[in-house]
């Protein structure tokens, strides 16, 4: 790690209007002064004087992680300077520039990301400190293609940091939540762009579910808890694989395109018909200019490992009368396994299971209180952003670097400046 103390000359801050609430209209922001700095230094000042200060990206997580009753900050007035490093093939950017931004600048020069997630309106910062991921059994999360960060500490010296330079700790620096600093640049591998072809195939049973996985680069299964077949599939190839046969795995190819929730129009979804395009066309399940999934929802979603994917479902099964009323949808994805302290893939292949509920918490808390105690016995590691509320034991119990993280975060934030509420509940300082 490499501390920078000096500071560019000095700079006028101005307090900004900032959102009042999260995507999903299920927070509102608490926080007293609203801030939005236009460069590094005016940052780094006002970072040195808050006692309590959070960054808010684009809003897309369904929990408190991002409140705070201090100062919040958007860093979407930053310079947004992307630099390619050909010989390392790495690319440097923003922390508050959005995936599908930077995935058409990154095809324009010849380059891609190895994997997007379902949508890409998120920022790069806020995906990659929640462990946010999309699909493929040989492809990790998002988190997984950093290289090195760059942060404002909270006594607002800057920290350079490098996955070849500073291995163990760095692993416990990328998924972060938010809780060592605000994160202001971030590198990331790439590789040469390539395409895509994507189909929509319909009715796969669940016990080719693995099968599926297998079969191309990324894939996505949809259920609606209502059948033993799952609903669709939605199939990404490379490009150059030999096409799905017609009979794939005993279902139908669907009939035009779709959307992933039921009554939602499918043109705000990218291509399905299996003609090829560029990766960032084709890997993510919607379109960066139209609204994602049906933006009247809540989220959670919970990662269980691979080896125990059909034993999970089945444990749902019993209570899939009590899904189903109150789902828009549910998708099924594999994730590969990484050594990122917290994240969701810690050292385990993954099934991620993820719900889209319905807009109305009275009605959706209490079946993600009996989703988890059915899922109790696979120790699911939660997506960090979503809805959740397991016990704090059995978080700490799922991550095996839990705790070095949070010597990590008292080394890093000895004052507790990052610290919001759903942190003091799962990560305490004491």
């Amino acid at each position: 790690m490499r501390p920078h103390h000096d500071q560019e000359p000095h700079s006028v801050h101005v307090p900004a209007p900032g959102p009042r609430h999260n995507w999903a209209g299920n927070v509102r922001y608490a926080a007293r002064r609203h801030h939005r700095p236009t460069s590094l230094t005016e940052l780094r000042r006002l970072v040195a004087g808050s006692d309590r200060l959070r960054v808010v990206g684009t809003g897309h997580s369904f929990n408190r992680l991002g409140d705070t009753t201090g100062d919040l900050v958007s860093l979407a007035g930053l310079p947004a300077t992307v630099e390619i490093d050909p010989d390392r093939r790495t690319v440097s950017v923003p922390a508050a520039m959005r995936y599908g931004d930077l995935a058409a600048r990154l095809h324009a020069r010849g380059y891609a990301l190895a994997n997007l997630a379902s949508l890409p309106h998120i920022s790069v910062a806020g995906a990659v400190a929640t462990g946010t991921h999309g699909s493929g059994e040989t492809v990790g999360n998002l988190a997984g293609a950093v290289a090195g960060l760059e942060l404002v500490t909270a006594d607002g010296d800057l920290l350079t940091v490098d996955r070849a330079a500073d291995g163990d700790t760095f692993a416990g620096m990328v998924v972060s939540l938010g809780a060592l600093g605000v994160v202001t640049r971030l590198t990331l591998d790439v590789v040469p762009t390539f395409d895509i072809r994507q189909h929509v195939r319909l009715g796969l049973p669940r016990a080719a579910l693995d099968a599926a996985f297998a079969s191309a680069y990324s894939v996505s299964a949809f259920t609606d808890w209502r059948s033993s077949r799952l609903r669709e599939v939605w199939v990404k190839q490379r490009a150059e694989a030999e096409p799905l046969p017609a009979d794939w795995l005993d279902t139908t190819a669907a009939d035009g395109p779709r959307h992933p929730v039921p009554g939602m129009p499918a043109g705000n979804c990218t291509p399905q018909l299996g003609e090829p395009g560029p990766w960032h066309e084709r890997l993510p399940h919607f379109q960066l200019g139209f609204t994602p999934s049906s933006g009247a929802e809540l989220q959670s979603e919970y990662h269980v490992p691979r080896g125990s994917a059909a034993a999970a479902l089945g444990a749902l099964d019993p209570v899939a009368h009590l899904i189903a009323p109150v789902l828009q949808v549910c998708e099924l994805r594999a994730v590969a396994a990484d050594g990122l302290w917290l994240s969701p893939n810690h050292g385990r292949d993954s099934l991620a299971i993820h719900f889209t509920w319905i807009a109305d918490a009275a009605a959706v808390l209490p079946v993600v209180a009996e989703v988890e105690q059915r899922l109790a016995p696979f120790a699911p590691r939660p997506h960090w952003g979503k809805v959740f509320g397991l016990a704090p034991a059995a978080l700490a119990a799922a991550w095996p670097r839990y705790a070095d993280f949070l010597d990590l975060a008292r080394r890093l934030d000895p004052a507790g400046t990052f610290r919001t509420e759903l942190l003091d509940r799962y990560l305490p300082r004491d």
